[in-house]
């Protein structure tokens, strides 16, 4: 009896550890499809564009092996510079102005105001619409015979404009963007306890010092997440630049991004290694902004 007690212990934790086998090769096989297109879509595109950047890559296939040389001529590539620049200046711009804009949305619609489904989808319909279509809108509204000059009784035709045609982009941008951030500034708004703002009243703690202290703060995970989606976006800017410019990044290159250089070099070219080694600079651009990011967001949790 007493060795029976310990065979029977000793089949139960093996038939346990076989059903948990079962159960772990299931969810394998489940997350297996996935995660092989994520590898095969994602992943390995990113590894076979650093291997061919280290070559004067055409149509069909490796020509030379120039080792770095792609990446010293992105050094002294004024076009590059250029594209580089203007991305920079558009990120300045459009991230403070969208994450103001979509903070303030979802402060709103997070109120309970009458008709709260209708401005929750009002200030979200921009981001549905298709940006294409928005930027055509846009194209017409800003011509010089249009709706807008019609209005200021100017005659200046703000996409033709170089001093005109990116920040026309970016105030674009920043408005139909605004409502996917509003979408997540609400959900981190909906996770803030209710009980710190019923202590904030008992205080008679006004509103904006309500926001401020108690708000504001709160949201610092969504302020990351934010940050992080909206640089990353504004980086890879690409539709509007190639739509209102043809595709040249005109007029005299102010709306040329380093995506769109990217798809000249690399369509218009036909110089694919050297278009890869655009794409991994912009990659690294990408890298290091989110690091930086997390550091600063990380020190200021820890502190």
């Amino acid at each position: 009896m007493a060795v029976a007690v310990p065979q029977r212990t000793q089949r139960r934790r093996e038939s346990l550890g076989s059903a948990k086998a079962r159960e772990a090769f299931v969810g394998y096989a489940f997350v297996a499809l996935p995660l092989g297109f994520f590898f095969l879509f994602f992943i390995f595109p990113m590894i076979y564009a650093f291997y061919i950047s280290r070559y004067d890559w055409g149509v069909l296939g490796p020509i030379e092996n120039l080792g770095l040389q792609n990446y010293r001529e992105l050094i002294d590539d004024e076009l590059f510079r250029h594209a580089l620049r203007n991305i920079l200046v558009y990120t300045l711009f459009v991230v403070p102005g969208q994450m103001a804009l979509g903070l303030l949305a979802a402060v709103i619609v997070n109120q309970k105001i009458r008709g709260r489904p209708f401005f929750r989808a009002s200030f979200y319909f921009p981001s549905l619409a298709s940006s294409a279509a928005i930027v055509a809108i846009f194209i017409y509204l800003l011509n010089a015979d249009g709706l807008v000059n019609s209005i200021l009784g100017t005659n200046t035709a703000f996409f033709a404009d170089s001093d005109t045609a990116l920040p026309a982009i970016m105030a674009l941008n920043t408005w139909t963007t605004s409502g996917t951030i509003m979408l997540f500034y609400l959900a981190a708004l909906q996770a803030i306890p209710t009980d710190v703002y019923e202590a904030a009243a008992i205080d008679a703690s006004g509103a904006w010092r309500t926001f401020w202290k108690i708000t504001f703060p709160l949201l610092k995970p969504g302020h990351f997440f934010v940050l992080v989606v909206s640089i990353i976006g504004c980086l890879k800017v690409f539709d509007q630049m190639y739509i209102v410019s043809g595709g040249t990044g005109g007029p005299n290159y102010s709306t040329l991004s380093v995506v769109l250089y990217m798809y000249r070099t690399a369509i218009s070219d036909l110089r694919w290694g050297y278009a890869a080694a655009i794409g991994v600079v912009l990659f690294l651009m990408i890298f290091v902004f989110t690091l930086v990011q997390r550091l600063l967001f990380g020190r200021a949790e820890v502190s």
